[in-house]
């Protein structure tokens, strides 16, 4: 009886979903491509931010043999696609792996850029990890917004085999993070 509300609770806490702010640029991490891409175009089109920051995440084996376009370069159409503009788009890093390697690339440019804030749309359960990993990076140099795609998903998040692996992978990963660095 207790179950649902006190799991749909476990998934609030988790989560970061921080309301969108103005910010120096929109951060499109690695995976994920098929919905924070399209978040990014949404938050560029509503004036949120004037560059969007593309991962160049590390080549999947499909993509070096030509068979499937690399992830920057999904990104990259998706968002020109959704109107864009190629100029507001940069691809950053080579052959990132993490979220805390991707923190650290948008570290270069915040500094470069002389930059106060980003604006870091993902998933639900990976706003946390995203959180830690940036304010890692960045420390309190940065005005960080982390914006949960779709949280409303969460709900019910343990009858759905998907989005249980999704919260305990985080969890974990999360977990070693801490553990790690």
């Amino acid at each position: 009886m207790c179950r649902a509300p006190l799991l749909n609770a476990a998934a609030d806490a988790w989560l970061i979903n921080d309301p969108p702010a103005r910010a120096d640029a929109i951060v499109v991490l690695g995976g994920g491509a098929q919905f924070r891409s399209f978040e990014a175009a949404r938050l560029y089109h509503g004036g949120w931010a004037p560059v969007v920051l593309v991962m160049n995440s590390e080549l999947r084996a499909t993509d070096a043999l030509g068979l499937t376009i690399p992830e920057a370069e999904l990104v990259r159409r998706i968002l020109l696609t959704n109107n864009v503009p190629a100029a507001a788009i940069q691809i950053l890093g080579t052959n990132l792996t993490s979220t805390l390697e991707e923190a650290l690339t948008v570290k270069r440019w915040f500094e470069e850029a002389h930059a106060t804030s980003l604006l870091v749309p993902t998933g639900p359960f990976h706003s946390r990890r995203a959180r830690w990993a940036f304010h890692r990076a960045l420390g309190d140099k940065a005005r960080l917004i982390v914006t949960s795609i779709e949280p409303e998903e969460c709900r019910g998040w343990w009858t759905d085999e998907k989005e249980l692996l999704d919260f305990q992978n985080e969890f974990v990963k999360f977990a070693l993070y801490r553990l790690k660095y």
